[in-house]
């Protein structure tokens, strides 16, 4: 009877009262929307601030404010039966004297400070590296200092005060007199990714971090794909459901929530401390990573692998497939475009981890780039954090370089796994 009564009731929806209502609905519709709207604006606001930052502040570290000098080794009193002990420091002051005309004495160190202390080996190397050189007159590019190059590229202004910078007025005169010259270039800065790591900005470079990332991720990737994949294909296919296979998938979850440096401790106890694996090694890195991304490749593996329709698997077992020729020829297959997703995603967040990697170590000072998974290593994110703590100045255009080369192989793997799911993924 009340539910006739109800439905028997005849509402006014011209009345004032439901005008009211729904000009309320439509207000509240029109507030949430413009809440969104200004989250979205938030976020690209905070996000253009970033990267804008970053792009101001780290643009002069992919040039170089380079002296070009032709020598003459030929001319040089070197000791050609053993170059490593040759006088190549000699070798190139004679040459840069030749630049700039006579100095007092007290005055020629002044002047050898605007060039980067490490020139004598940069010449030596590539003397070693092309013995034609000896024979002759060629070019040669040396860097120059950390001070003479923030000065030439404005982060120094000529109007301080001498006391109050650390390039004299004395040293802007002879750099003025080599730029009168044309002896003076700022080229784009290749040692940035070709050089490993220095104690001196002008020479420092991301070469040993990105191998190392590398390496690291190519360990993480070859231990995490199949062992993630053969998990979450017996949690899937084949594992009873039961308290334990439940207590398992809890756990699974919880663990890729879990804080990355957890991940860490537990890497230098069982890997360093345990095993006595190799510290700074990649293939420790690659070992705490590929612990650290697991929990989210098995997620992933299972979400794709229950997306594909039961269909497919009846069809497969009806025209006699066995149950492991079902999973690995049909099963599997449609769903791997999702898993290569969901595993560069998983090794894009780990790329970007730091934590985990400084606690086994990976933040050694590492002069050249690592040959192999055992040799010390460090990594992109690490690297950062060194040089973010240094106190030389030319190291904060050069760390906020290095972000933007580490944001740009982060959008690089994004955009590798958005078109891997736009191309071959299938819809049911």
């Amino acid at each position: 009877m009340s539910t006739t009564a109800v439905a028997g009731t005849r509402f006014n929806w011209h009345s004032d009262e439901m005008k009211a209502r729904r000009k309320a609905r439509y207000a509240a519709e029109r507030r949430l929307r413009a809440y969104g709207l200004i989250a979205i604006v938030f976020a690209l606001g905070f996000l253009a601030f970033l990267v804008g930052s970053l792009t101001f502040t780290g643009y002069k570290a992919f040039t170089q404010t380079v002296a070009t000098v032709s020598i003459d080794l030929s001319k040089a009193e070197l000791d050609t039966s053993d170059l490593m002990k040759a006088d190549w420091r000699g070798a190139v002051r004679d040459t840069l004297r030749t630049q700039i005309g006579d100095l007092p004495r007290r005055q020629e160190k002044a002047y050898f400070d605007l060039f980067t202390s490490s020139a004598p080996f940069l010449v030596r190397d590539a003397v070693i590296k092309d013995p034609a050189r000896l024979k002759g007159s060629s070019s040669f590019v040396i860097p120059l200092s950390d001070q003479a190059d923030q000065f030439v590229k404005g982060e120094i202004s000529r109007d301080t005060p001498e006391s109050q910078r650390r390039i004299s007025d004395e040293q802007i005169g002879m750099l003025d007199q080599l730029v009168s010259k044309g002896v003076i270039s700022s080229p784009f800065n290749w040692a940035l990714f070709l050089n490993a790591d220095s104690r001196f900005p002008e020479l420092a470079g991301l070469a040993g971090a990105i191998s190392g990332s590398f390496w690291s991720l190519l360990v993480c990737f070859a231990i995490s794909f199949p062992i993630g994949i053969a998990a979450a294909i017996y949690l899937e296919e084949f594992a009873p459901k039961n308290r334990f296979t439940d207590l398992i998938e809890i756990n699974i979850n919880n663990l890729a929530a879990v804080p990355s440096v957890v991940f860490g401790l537990l890497g230098l106890a069982v890997f360093l401390n345990g095993f006595g694996l190799p510290r700074s090694s990649p293939l420790v890195g690659g070992l705490v990573l590929s612990l650290m991304t697991l929990p989210t490749l098995i997620i992933v593996t299972r979400v794709s692998l229950k997306a594909v329709p039961s269909s497919i698997r009846e069809a497969a077992l009806g025209v006699g497939a066995s149950k492991h020729e079902m999973i690995f020829h049909h099963v599997l297959s449609l769903a791997m475009p999702t898993v290569m997703t969901g595993a560069i995603i998983s090794l894009a967040r780990a790329l970007g981890e730091t934590a985990p990697l400084l606690l086994i170590g990976m933040n050694a000072f590492i002069t050249s780039p690592p040959d192999g998974i055992f040799a010390a290593s460090t990594a992109l994110p690490s690297q950062i954090y060194m040089w973010a703590d240094s106190p030389e100045r030319g190291f904060v255009s050069r760390t906020s370089a290095a972000i933007l080369v580490l944001l740009g192989f982060l959008i690089l793997m994004n955009a590798i796994a958005i078109f891997l799911r736009q191309r071959f993924e299938r819809r049911w």
